[in-house]
């Protein structure tokens, strides 16, 4: 067993650039990250939002979505209750960490409950509690931000039956502390997004190609379960099925809902086609979410058409005219219309759905726009935009093409980051079409 494992770390790092780590290695770097969240970046949310203490509360196997993030490498799920306890001292410039379960969590938060001593879980929390006289007591219940909504009924209900009646006008909605904790990313996570992003788009890129595709042959749904064998290959994980669809001369444009669901199946790739997938990956922790295009030769053409190729500047153009508008503390409602406006007002026919993106794919932070909500978007959308933040720039323009006697739409996709700086991609961006074959050059008569 040990000498096929070794070959296929090897297969995997002969493929890409970037190398993919064993589940030894991606623990330990793991670890690593939320030891540096925990010390560093807490304290200073906690600050930001006004808590000195944050409780989180979960049972095994239904974990709240922000304590999951928060799981040592080797838990996969909590263990029967498992209660993360955060007390922060701003005045002593100090972060306790406690889990009151019967477990260690991992190297980073040791367990604070002896059950020989006291058998009552709840109590010793209240212990806790009362020891440290917090003014403000965070909890994960959120009417509109759904991964900051994770304590379940139950265990809200048995939390504030034990809590000290003292305490209970103290306890309130975490939201923008877990928002603050699930959003922002640290260097060492960017280091790490580069990388990921890289990989992902080495896989697109040979999905679209020569060696994935035959055109006259090849299926959309061929093609959708490579990647999604790709990536298991790779030892690696999707947190959405791939998709790719096909827009060609003799079609007629769908709605914004025929490259994710209505599209239809089993289309056959034929030269002329303009090819878009949506495509994203999970790797240590972090999500990304591409989505990118490319036009199938026909014999005797060594470049796409350049009505596609000036359809792709336009798609590029929104991208420079939304990620202009970007500006700590503005709300993702105003960047959106403001883009809206500017992408009209230069003649382009925009849409955009922008999403926060990071340790989940449709992560928590501001939102700017959905594909059916461009006036914008209510609650989520008002959200004020932070730095060390990433969002998948997602939009799409609709540009007349006379040489097919139809519109089309070009869908782009890409990891961007927002700090202190300013806007970047995380791994660059698309502003040339993939070619299915790749030109290469021929010599001789």
């Amino acid at each position: 067993m040990k000498s096929i494992y070794i070959f296929v770390v090897c297969f995997t790092l002969s493929l890409h650039a970037q190398q993919i780590l064993p589940e030894r290695q991606r623990a330990e770097v793991v670890d690593n990250i939320l030891k540096d969240r925990f010390d560093n970046l807490l304290p200073q949310l906690m600050d930001d939002t006004g808590f000195d203490m944050w409780i989180l509360i979960s049972r095994e196997y239904n974990e709240d979505p922000v304590l999951k993030t928060m799981l040592p490498a080797t838990w996969l799920n909590a263990r029967r209750r498992t209660i993360l306890v955060f007390y922060r001292n701003k005045a002593q410039n100090t972060i306790e960490k406690f889990a009151v379960a019967r477990y260690n969590f991992g190297e980073n938060i040791n367990s604070a409950w002896d059950k020989e001593k006291e058998p009552n879980q709840w109590k010793r929390l209240m212990q806790i509690i009362e020891e440290r006289n917090p003014k403000s007591i965070g909890l994960n219940y959120s009417d509109n931000f759904n991964i900051c909504d994770g304590i379940v009924k139950t265990d809200y209900e048995a939390f504030m039956a034990n809590l000290p009646n003292t305490y209970k006008n103290r306890v309130k909605s975490a939201e923008k502390l877990a928002i603050g904790w699930i959003e922002t990313r640290t260097e060492t996570e960017m280091v790490i997004y580069n990388q990921l992003v890289d990989i992902t788009h080495d896989i697109i890129a040979e999905a679209f190609s020569e060696k994935v595709i035959t055109p006259g042959v090849t299926t959309t749904t061929d093609v959708e379960w490579w990647m999604r064998d790709k990536v298991t290959a790779l030892g690696l994980e999707t947190w959405f099925h791939p998709t790719v669809d096909v827009q060609r001369t003799a079609e007629k444009l769908g709605n914004h809902l025929y490259a994710f669901s209505n599209r239809p199946e089993d289309m056959v790739i034929l030269p002329g086609d303009l090819l878009h997938c949506d495509f994203g990956i999970t790797y240590l922790r972090l999500n990304t979410d591409c989505q990118e295009l490319a036009y199938v030769l026909k014999p005797n053409e060594t470049e796409p058409p350049k009505f596609l190729q000036n359809a792709l500047k336009d798609g590029n153009r929104v991208q420079d005219i939304f990620t202009s508008n970007f500006e700590t503390g503005k709300t993702g409602n105003k960047i959106l219309l403001e883009s809206l406006n500017q992408a009209k007002s230069e003649g382009l026919r925009p849409a955009i759905y922008t999403h926060p993106l990071g340790t989940y794919g449709h992560s928590s932070g501001t939102t700017l726009g959905m594909w059916d909500s461009q006036d914008g978007v209510p609650v989520n959308g008002d959200y004020p935009l932070h730095e060390n933040t990433v969002y998948a720039i997602e939009l799409n323009t609709t540009v007349t093409i006379p040489e097919w006697k139809r519109d089309i739409r070009i869908m782009l996709e890409e990891a961007g980051f927002w700090g202190e700086k300013g806007f970047r991609y995380v791994n660059g961006r698309q502003t040339k079409l993939l070619t299915v074959p790749r030109v290469k050059a021929h010599q001789g008569n």
